[in-house]
């Protein structure tokens, strides 16, 4: 298939999703740039977690926290989704692994741990400094913040333009934009973007996904890498998360057979 009729058929399957679809897409080399509905604020599930991650490495290379200080985590503090969760007692970590397990298998524990440590606050700040106007974390996970409508948002094109700041190294430091580049290559929730990929593609991505959200990017690297992200709120998750392995693969294919 032609690229014309991929983005044809890409975008007829976007307006035909029931309730709130996003996507972006630039080609790292040929500067190609798709979107629909890029500039729209969804509800974020986990997708926060990387500018989150992002505002951590910035305070960390301005001395402003030690990633090797331990936080401790009392059961009542534990919630669902991750490994913490089915730790026994009181969970004492260094904040570098609940770093690590905030992106790599998505640990809400870990990432409530975070959030309370550094404060919404100081998260704003570093995530406004880093482009992030629109993509906001506001309240930890499974808190009674979201009944009274305090929530999560993330913008696609934002998150599309962090990861090519992080692509050429502009994300703090190069040392730091590959850093972060390889803790989400390490990244384990793998049924989205990675789904129909052979298993040599390496992809640094972040997912997000709840009851009626799923959400996924990231940077596929191949002959022509390039950055996509997929946002869905709705009651078609499933459909949506074949239509981004779909996607994925038919983009993937484009770039090796040029």
């Amino acid at each position: 298939m032609n690229r014309e009729n991929i983005w044809k058929k890409i975008f007829e399957e976007l307006e035909a999703f029931e309730g709130s679809a996003g996507f972006c897409y630039k080609n790292l080399v040929t500067g190609e740039e798709k979107a629909y509905n890029g500039d729209r604020r969804f509800l974020a599930a986990s997708m926060v977690k990387l500018p989150l991650f992002m505002a951590m490495m910035l305070m960390r290379e301005r001395g402003e926290t030690d990633f090797d200080e331990m936080i401790t985590i009392r059961p009542e503090q534990k919630i669902p989704g991750g490994a913490v969760r089915y730790m026994t007692g009181d969970v004492t970590m260094d904040i570098a692994s609940l770093a690590r397990l905030m992106i790599v298998i998505s640990d809400s524990t870990a990432t409530n741990a975070l959030f309370r440590h550094y404060g919404a606050e100081k998260i704003g700040s570093c995530l406004r400094e880093l482009g992030f106007s629109e993509t906001q974390f506001n309240r930890e996970y499974y808190s009674p913040l979201e009944f009274q409508g305090i929530n999560n948002y993330f913008v696609p094109s934002e998150i599309v333009a962090a990861f090519e700041r992080l692509y050429a190294g502009k994300v703090i430091s190069p040392q730091v934009s590959e850093e972060i580049l390889e803790v989400l290559c390490q990244q384990q929730i793998d049924h989205k973007i990675c789904g129909r990929l052979p298993e040599y593609v390496r992809v640094a991505h972040k997912t997000g996904e709840e009851d009626d959200k799923t959400h996924d990017a990231g940077i596929v690297f191949g002959s022509e890498p390039f950055i996509v992200c997929f946002a869905y709120v709705g009651a078609e998750t499933a459909d949506y998360n074949d239509f981004i392995r779909k996607t994925s693969e038919a983009l993937w294919l484009a770039g090796e057979s040029r």
